[in-house]
């Protein structure tokens, strides 16, 4: 059975769309739809409004930047006792080597909050040596002990020369022809007497020597930046030019750019074919080369899979089936190829005419940064929430209480001091027991929910506007002359007053399956560890399938929203119509999607590639011209990095405007082959190049054709 003018279709896909003579395309008399989900939408942002006052009430940004002391202190915060010591100091950091026993950076040794960190190298041994030998040396080394202490004859300290990193102490390593030493030292006694080796210091430090590293190379990238921001900026406006004039040309190189590519690839395979031919019959007639894989099993070493014949005849065979594919695919699918590519010039048209759609990616940018930047700090708050926790810390790995919650004032008069000797009740997050703390990370997890919806929703919301205004320029029979004034504005009006709960509902479906993907990331991530292979299985094919049902979720939105833009009917009524009007053209999609995300894929690496390149050129002394003005810089990788990533990152926001307005177009052709005929009455509103690779015409009334033939039969009496 076939449909009047848009191929097969089956009667379970549904009808073609019929001629409606009022049809002058995206329909302005329209009502509000999915009403009960923009209802339900507002309330979630009334409540995540309340949700964040209540998390800035309660919470404390200062428990999460500053560090915090044995007795849950900040450091250097003002109108506390810390107000002059902002550098947290490990009593004994040896104690921190076992990472399993930190939590928030806290180890089973006592930390306090210093003005400065020790100058110079001074364990417990060194200490009380150097106390004995001048009273003077404990008016220093008390300034790193515990508020009130004054006996140094009972002191507990381990002192390490070491400079504050992450408004930390840790240890100052330095290689001296290729040893490690601490202050000159590569060995030490720690309090008990046992001799250690800087080594262990190391180990305990937890990577300090990468944080050191990473300190300096983050100084030398800041130098970067303010020394070549100027030039940063000017490769990115650049790459925004080129972007934009990329997608203008792509109306006349379109056709020639992809059949370049197809026909190299055609070449390429086909290179390859001759090559294994050859390789085939190079080893032929050699000895032990007719052995077959199978006599010979699996080898580590797969060169010598290249010496057997039968690996190249199976190559050769491999490439010769592909390039039959790749042959045949474009003999019977040309005219649909013809058909993207023409769409994809019309695309460039229609941006031609409505400009201001290649700037609309900044008002989703800003608002995402207003979504992203309202989740990080309510959720910052929401984990500084609650009051100091505190909990049992034990060097013994056989200590039941360890991780237990303790009161520090009558933590010594408890057993477990006994049961566990050198055990300590340390600061371990903040928190609390009230109903409002038993329920953070619940909160935590509507608080991502309602982030992701809101992202959704602001994409959805700039599809939909885009979509509108793409309508409005293919349902324009005269163009650019019949496209209404301001159609990207119309449209986002439209969208914005009629169908926000649309919007809402299907950002919402996608959303819940974004969140249950990051639930079986977490778990993937708590189960690493796991020998049950079933549940590995389960899970791996879990993640496998929310995937797959993400992306499609994705792409039926897209399409539901562009049928929202043009006939204003709800969520579940566009979707089901844009189903079936794709499912009835599954080829024609299928190709256009392919050849869409092919040319724009090559154009963003064309892009990124042309301005990394030239910015190389130029941080490189390579553009005489302009060799005076290049900076000096630490690392010319930070600038160039910079600016290719945001030349793509620049790029992929004009082709998605770009995506949006090809896939706009698709939709309206084939609407437009359903609904008319090319008759007076029924005219197509599709190009002039679409309707002559599809063999239609657009018939003129009579009136029209009468008075084209007077006008030839008229002499010519201009002159």
């Amino acid at each position: 059975m076939t449909g009047p003018k848009g191929g097969y279709y089956k009667a379970e896909l549904g009808e073609p769309h019929k001629f409606d003579p009022t049809f002058r395309g995206p329909v302005h008399n329209r009502g509000c739809t999915d009403v009960l989900c923009c209802v339900i939408f507002v309330i979630v942002i009334l409540g995540y409004i309340v949700l964040g006052t209540v998390a800035w009430l309660h919470g404390d940004p200062r428990k999460v930047v500053y560090p915090t002391d044995s007795y849950g202190q900040f450091c250097g915060q003002q109108g506390t006792p810390n107000a002059n010591k902002a550098i947290l100091f490990y009593f004994n950091i040896l104690q921190c080597a076992n990472p399993t026993v930190l939590i928030n950076l806290q180890c089973p040794t006592t930390q306090l909050c210093v003005s400065k960190c020790p100058d110079r190298f001074a364990t417990y041994i060194d200490m009380q040596y150097n106390y004995r030998r001048n009273k003077s040396y404990w008016d220093y080394y008390k300034l790193f002990c515990k508020p009130g202490f004054n006996n140094p004859d009972k002191a507990d300290t381990s002192h390490m020369y070491t400079p504050a990193v992450l408004q930390r102490c840790f240890p100052d390593f330095i290689t001296r022809n290729g040893t490690l030493t601490v202050a000159n030292k590569t060995s030490f006694k720690d309090g008990h007497g046992k001799i250690r080796s800087v080594v262990d210091l190391r180990d305990a430090a937890n990577g300090i020597t990468s944080l050191l590293d990473a300190k300096e190379v983050g100084v030398k990238i800041f130098e970067d930046y303010a020394s070549s921001w100027f030039w940063i900026l000017i490769g990115l406006v650049i790459s925004m030019l080129v972007s934009l004039i990329f997608i203008l040309l792509l109306r006349f190189t379109a056709g020639v750019l992809f059949w370049m590519v197809i026909f190299g690839v055609i070449a390429a395979v086909g290179y390859g074919i001759w090559h294994c031919y050859w390789e085939y019959s190079s080893l032929k007639g050699k000895p032990d080369s007719d052995i077959t894989i199978s006599d010979i099993g699996f080898q580590t070493d797969f060169r010598v899979y290249l010496q057997l014949s039968q690996t190249w005849l199976i190559f050769m065979i491999s490439l010769a089936v592909i390039e039959a594919i790749i042959i045949l695919v474009l003999i019977f699918l040309r005219n649909r190829v013809r058909i993207a590519i023409a769409l994809l010039k019309e695309g460039s048209k229609a941006i031609g005419c409505i400009m201001s759609t290649l700037f609309y990616p900044i008002i989703t940018f800003l608002l995402l940064a207003l979504c992203i930047a309202y989740w990080a700090v309510t959720a910052v708050f929401l984990a500084s929430s609650g009051d100091a926790v505190y909990k049992v810390m034990s060097t013994l790995p056989d200590c039941k209480y360890t991780n237990l919650t303790c009161d520090p004032e009558t933590f010594s008069q408890s057993n477990v001091t006994k049961l566990c000797p050198g055990s300590q009740c340390t600061f371990a997050f903040y928190g609390g027991e009230s109903l409002y703390h038993r329920y953070i990370f619940v909160l935590q997890l509507c608080n991502l929910l309602v982030f992701l919806w809101l992202v959704n929703f602001t994409i959805a919301l700039g599809q939909c506007t885009l979509a509108g205004a793409f309508a409005s320029y293919y349902w324009a029979l005269r163009k650019p002359a019949d496209i209404p004034p301001c159609p990207l504005a119309s449209s986002f009006g439209r969208a914005l007053r009629y169908h926000t709960g649309s919007l809402a509902f299907g950002a919402l479906i996608l959303s819940i399956v974004q969140f249950i993907r990051i639930i079986l990331e977490y778990l993937d991530h708590k189960l690493k560890g796991a020998h049950n292979a079933f549940t590995r299985f389960l899970l791996c094919c879990l993640k496998c399938c929310f995937w797959c049902l993400e992306h499609f979720i994705k792409f039926m939105n897209r399409n539901a929203y562009i049928m929202i833009s043009i006939y204003g009917k709800n969520f579940c009524a566009s979707a089901r119509d844009a189903f079936f009007l794709l499912m009835r053209n599954v080829m024609r999609v299928a190709v256009l999607d392919k050849v869409t995300d092919f040319l724009l894929f090559l154009g963003k690496l064309l892009i990124s590639g042309s301005v990394g390149e030239s910015t190389f050129s130029f941080w490189c002394n390579r553009i005489c011209v302009i060799q005076e003005e290049v900076p000096s810089l630490n690392y010319y990788w930070v600038p160039l990095l910079t600016v290719i990533f945001g030349s793509y990152m620049i790029a992929h926001g004009f082709f998605n405007v770009y995506a949006m307005c090809v896939d706009t177009l698709f939709l309206c052709f084939l609407l437009d082959l359903e609904k008319n005929d090319g008759s007076a009455t029924r005219p197509y509103y599709m190009g002039s190049s679409l309707r002559a690779i599809l063999n239609k015409k657009n018939k003129r009334p009579e009136e029209k054709k009468k008075r084209r033939k007077h006008k030839k039969e008229q002499p010519n009496k201009r002159h």
